[in-house]
């Protein structure tokens, strides 16, 4: 097991960050690696369960594990066949105004090292 923590900073309020991981309709919109989302919920919440769609039909299960909205935080599990990803995201000030994100990933090492590129350019995009 390998885990990884990327940041972002950007011009974007919290609070409109927050509103971006909080509505699953909003996630296509920030993350390219996301064509749309499946599940009953439509807004983050702890114990949803759907499916994240992806480039070239590709269907990823997933289970959000906690959501904290007062300290603009959240995590879920995602799994790929046997492999298990799990991601924790939060967002806070600026440090000059503004947003900075985070996310910590955790699971195998090939997959958690081949996704950070992409998680960055996608963080970039949350906080702009």
């Amino acid at each position: 097991m390998t885990t990884t923590t990327l940041h972002a900073t950007g011009p974007l309020s919290p609070d409109e960050a927050w509103r971006r991981y909080r509505l699953l309709d909003r996630w296509s919109e920030w993350a390219p690696q996301i064509t749309g989302v499946d599940c009953d919920q439509r807004v983050l919440t702890a114990g949803a369960r759907g499916v994240v769609r992806g480039p070239l039909g590709v269907r990823l299960p997933f289970t959000v594990e906690t959501v904290d909205p007062a300290t603009r935080s959240w995590s879920w599990t995602v799994t790929a066949g046997p492999v298990r990803l799990h991601l924790h995201h939060w967002v806070t000030d600026g440090p000059d105004g503004g947003t900075t994100t985070g996310l910590r990933t955790s699971g195998p090492a090939p997959v958690v090292l081949a996704y950070a590129p992409l998680a960055q350019w996608a963080l970039n995009r949350l906080v702009s």
